[in-house]
């Protein structure tokens, strides 16, 4: 997996911003515990560790954290994006002034643990659909905590999956209000087709297979099926592909949990978009140690 932030939608600079922007509303003027605990020159050894298995997500954001706190912690990582762990693994070890490891822990802490929480439940839901040939993409929604979204897509890319549009800019997708504002499916997409580039591909919302066969007669390039039972689906994968054959993209959504996850992607669909990858993730439980995890002699 890759453990870099590149190939995000937001450069290392903007990264960079946010994270000092959430450094100054948690620390404000000051950590005034730890400047009025710890004299100035109190030096220790931190490592991060998890305390439950999963995968891990956040490792590069989570140094950055500690760098901007202050340059001069050093930072190691012990494990990588991507890497799936043990409970106890460590995955970074930090040194240097007391005070500033204390005042970036819990920033590191609430990002390494949020990312990880998205990626390992990300990898639950590739994992249960991985053998089936060939397999549905598990994807992403726009179901994110304002501020994180890039992140927050990123750790489900580490955690084996793919994301769904960034934003309302970089694709068409006709929802269930703007195909009854618009008059209906058909309506909805002629009217996107008269009015974005022919490189921009259309994605329909539908709940029936009526309004998918409309939808697939108008010419939409990617059909949403949204709340529909495994059967139904089952049913109207058939019919969309003796219509379209493979060049049609069949999309389920709505309520996909890990109960039935399986059970969808047998009826067909080439991708299943999971709002709960982000919107209901379980965070990771990860914990930073002073000389050492718990237990642990200095």
């Amino acid at each position: 997996m890759n453990n870099s932030m590149s190939g995000l939608l937001l450069d290392a600079g903007e990264l960079k911003e946010r994270i000092r922007g959430w450094l100054r509303e948690d620390v404000g003027p000051g950590d005034i515990t730890s400047l009025s605990v710890l004299p100035a020159d109190h030096r220790s050894r931190a490592v991060v560790h998890v305390k439950q298995p999963g995968v891990v997500a956040g490792i590069p954001a989570a140094e950055l954290v500690f760098r901007e706190v202050d340059p001069q912690l050093q930072v190691r990582r012990a494990a990588q994006d991507g890497e799936r762990v043990a409970a106890g693994a460590v995955l970074l070890e930090v040194e240097g002034a007391t005070r500033s490891i204390l005042t970036g822990e819990r920033l590191a802490l609430n990002l390494l643990q949020r990312l990880s929480g998205i990626a390992t439940a990300t990898r639950a839901y590739v994992d249960l659909v991985a053998d089936i040939d060939p397999p549905p993409r598990i994807v992403d929604t726009r179901k994110t905590t304002p501020g994180l979204r890039m992140l927050e897509k990123y750790a489900v890319r580490v955690g084996g999956g793919h994301n769904h549009r960034y934003g309302l800019f970089d694709a068409v997708l006709l929802k269930d209000n703007h195909i009854k504002a618009a008059g209906g499916v058909a309506e909805a997409i002629r009217a996107a087709r008269e009015n974005v580039p022919h490189t921009v591909r259309i994605e329909a919302e539908v709940e029936s297979l009526e309004e998918a066969l409309a939808a697939a007669e108008a010419g939409a390039d990617i059909i949403m099926l949204d709340n529909m039972t495994p059967a139904a689906m089952k049913t109207a994968v058939e019919r969309l592909r003796s219509r379209a054959g493979r060049s049609l993209v069949i999309e389920a959504s709505g309520g996909v949990s890990l109960a039935t996850v399986r059970a969808i992607a047998e009826t067909g669909v080439d991708v299943i978009s999971v709002g709960a990858l982000t919107h209901s993730m379980q965070a990771l439980d990860i914990s930073l140690d002073l000389y050492g995890k718990k237990g642990d002699r200095a």
